[in-house]
């Protein structure tokens, strides 16, 4: 295994040696770092599912070469190599694709991979979406760098037009239901202020009732009735059945008002999730389910 590693390390070595000269662009990533990027990079490697999603609908899948685990959406993603989790990348497995580049996010990726990878010559662009205006924005960057540009902007502008129209239906109701997401199921677990979700529930037209300054705080299920919320929204990474039992369960408090009035829901976490174009799906099932 120790040879092999070193044969691979060689060869990703004379690898960019040999295309070192090659006329190379350099782009800003979201940690401020300079990323050289050789022209018209044709091996690329995603680290998180979320990238994988992107490259996709940018229309540049046949460059794709490498995926981490969970890499689903669309279907076509899930038959890429893997090269582990993206908490847990595996390094060996990177270079053995010999990519052009890599693209990683700030919050999951471990800063050695990164730190290795650039080590050996291989350019990591690091994106941290933290709303939907830099989802957009990442989207954009990353058309730019592969040379995708026309299609990048297609695809935020009806990003744009459809969170317009939810905003614009959202601001002509009378009410603010309150919201209680939970993407936790043991311990009860929901979002702050700073989180994606909080941004689609008042695009949607609700009120989050966990809002705060603690990203994922934690609730008892005294705390959460307390809040007597108008509507419960369940996701987690467990199975369906898992949700489905959650729902059951709050379904008994009926003096809950979610519960009295049929507004406990059961939502893919996937859409929520991932800083993807599917967060406008997410939006848009958001407010339907709220109003």
């Amino acid at each position: 295994m120790k040879h092999r590693f070193s044969t691979v390390i060689f060869r990703i070595i004379l690898f960019t040696f040999i295309s070192g000269a090659a006329q190379a662009a350099v782009f800003n990533d979201h940690m401020g770092r300079k990323v050289r990027v050789p022209d018209h990079p044709q091996r690329i490697v995603t680290l998180t599912p979320g990238l994988t999603e992107v490259i996709f609908i940018l229309g540049q899948a046949h460059r794709l070469k490498g995926v981490t685990r969970y890499s689903d959406f669309p279907p076509e993603a899930a038959k890429l190599p893997q090269v582990g989790s993206y908490i847990r990348p595996e390094l060996e497995k990177i270079l053995a694709l010999r990519p052009d580049i890599c693209f990683a996010t700030k919050d999951g990726n471990p800063r050695i991979i990164v730190s290795n990878l650039e080590a050996l010559g291989i350019p990591v662009y690091i994106t941290q979406p933290t709303n939907l205006k830099t989802v957009m924005e990442t989207i954009q960057e990353i058309g730019d760098i592969l040379g995708a540009e026309e299609r990048a902007e297609k695809v935020v502008a009806d990003m744009r037009n459809r969170i317009a129209a939810v905003r614009r239906r959202a601001d002509a109701l009378d009410s603010r239901p309150g919201v209680f997401f939970q993407i936790g199921i043991s311990p009860i677990v929901s979002v702050g202020t700073d989180t994606f979700i909080h941004e689609l529930i008042i695009l949607a037209g609700g009120r989050n009732l966990a809002a705060g300054p603690e990203p994922y705080p934690r609730f008892s299920r005294e705390q959460v009735l307390g809040f007597s919320p108008d509507v419960l929204i369940i996701t987690s990474m467990s199975r369906a059945k898992g949700f489905e039992k959650v729902k059951a369960e709050w379904s008994r408090w009926k003096n809950m008002p979610a519960a009295r009035n049929g507004k406990l829901h059961v939502v893919d976490s996937d859409l929520f999730d991932r800083p993807t174009p599917r967060l406008v799906d997410a939006l848009e099932i958001l407010f339907s389910l709220i109003h």
